[in-house]
């Protein structure tokens, strides 16, 4: 090949134009503007859901009782004397106190019921089990105020009126058949195999449940333990009607102290209001790693 030749191919090599290949977008991912307008509608979202909790928090700050209703002159005397006194001169800690018993008794007892009974309708075929389930579920149609006046009946015949335990067990003939369901869909989820495995290595049926099962189960035991404690915790009829003395009150009932015919001590409440949400708070951050696992989990069969 000559040298007049090989000089022509290069200039027509780099003269011809280069042609790039279109990237093809992969399936679920986004450009820059779906992702800038998904991130601005979750924005949006947040400062929504955020919004009554700041307010709550700015309205604690001020100190006299109507400054709820000219909330822009909270800037220029914020102050912590609410908490302060609800700290104090409340019976703010009596209240915590009966709160995270009947609260920690409804979780606990209420666990143990509603998970050995959603293993034994998930694993055990024993006559009427289905609607074991279903009675359970029909116990759930009936409104509150239904409700008040037989369990009142039952709680004074058995000497529980104003005492805990009487309190723990009426939260718990609610919260019960709620978690029952739950659970008893989360234990479908886990492989019989388990169970032939643990009988195989001598275990009971008690010791393959408390031993095999309930490791593999923790998201579905935090979804239902949250729910527990939520139920317990802001309930208001049971707590107001079969808790008599006022140092046995629980948070949602202390709450309403504040609210009388004549006066609302409204500075008082939210305050009172953001010191009773630290509890749930934590309680939510120490559940949250196995909470969305088992909301997602347990809805995989019926």
């Amino acid at each position: 090949m000559s040298t007049t030749t090989a000089q022509t191919s290069v200039q027509v090599a780099e003269e011809a134009p280069v042609t790039t290949t279109r990237r093809v977008p992969r399936r679920g991912e986004r450009g820059p503007l779906g992702s800038a307008v998904i991130h601005g509608v979750l924005g949006i979202a947040s400062v929504i859901a955020f919004f009554p909790v700041g307010w709550l928090i700015f309205l604690s700050l001020g100190p006299d009782k109507d400054d709820y209703l000219h909330p822009s002159g909270i800037w220029h005397k914020m102050t912590l004397d609410n908490y302060s006194f609800v700290l104090r001169h409340t019976g703010f800690w009596n209240w915590f106190e009966t709160t995270m018993i009947v609260v920690g008794g409804t979780t606990v007892i209420g666990l143990i019921l509603a998970s050995t009974t959603g293993y034994a309708v998930s694993r055990m075929r024993f006559p009427g089990y289905r609607k074991f389930m279903w009675l359970l579920l029909l116990t759930q149609m009936f409104p509150i105020a239904v409700l008040i006046v037989p369990m009142y009946q039952i709680l004074s015949r058995l000497g529980l009126i104003d005492s805990y335990l009487g309190l723990i067990l009426v939260y718990c003939t609610t919260v019960v058949p709620y978690t029952g369901w739950l659970l008893k869909g989360y234990f479908d989820t886990i492989p019989f195999e388990i169970d032939e495995a643990g009988r195989v290595d001598g275990l009971s049926p008690f010791g393959t449940f408390a031993r095999l099962i309930l490791p593999l189960a923790k998201p579905g035991l935090a979804v239902a333990a949250f729910y527990n404690f939520l139920t317990a915790f802001g309930e208001v009829a049971f707590a107001s009607t079969f808790m008599l003395s006022d140092d046995k009150y629980t948070f949602a009932v202390g709450l309403q102290s504040f609210i009388s015919e004549h006066d609302a001590q409204r500075n008082l409440m939210t305050a009172t209001a953001v010191l009773i949400a630290i509890p749930v708070a934590v309680f939510f951050y120490l559940v949250q790693k196995n909470l969305v696992t088992g909301l997602t989990a347990g809805g995989t069969k019926g």
